[in-house]
Parts: structure tokens; sequence; C-alpha cells
């Protein structure tokens, strides 16, 4: 049976669901791709961020010293 659908009536419905003609294991296939490209970006991504928070918490570890807090007149010598 042929389809006797006007141009514009196709196009409309693949304009609706553009991913409809697609197959599943297709589109499992790019899920996976997706995750994976994420994780390799978090992956790079990570180590610097480590580093920052390692950097904030050895300062506020410093400021927190008895030293450093004398230092800044916030504690009494006891």
């Amino acid at each position: 049976m042929a389809n006797h659908d006007p141009p514009h009536a196709r196009l409309a419905r693949l304009m609706k669901d553009p991913f409809n003609h697609i197959p599943e294991g297709a589109k499992a296939a790019g899920d996976l791709l997706s995750i994976a490209t994420l994780l390799g970006s978090l992956a790079s991504l990570l180590p610097a961020v480590a580093a920052i928070l390692t950097i904030i918490w050895t300062a506020i570890r410093i400021y927190e010293t008895d030293t450093v807090q004398h230092l800044l007149g916030r504690k009494d010598k006891s």
C-alpha cells in the first residue's frame, strides 16, 4: 500500500517526533556514547575541582590554628 500523504503531512509527522524512525538499538548506543562522554569530561574536570577544594580546606585549617587566631587578635594567649 503506497503512502499518499501530502508532503507537508509527512513533514509534520517527522517534526512531531524526529527520533521516531531511529531504531531503539541506535538510541541505546547514542545514550551510552553520551554517558561515556559525560564521564570522560568529568574525569578530566574532577582533578581541578579536587585541587581547588583541597586549597580551600587547607586555608580553613590554617586559619583555625591558634597561631593565626592569635595573630588576628581573635584569641587570647592562654
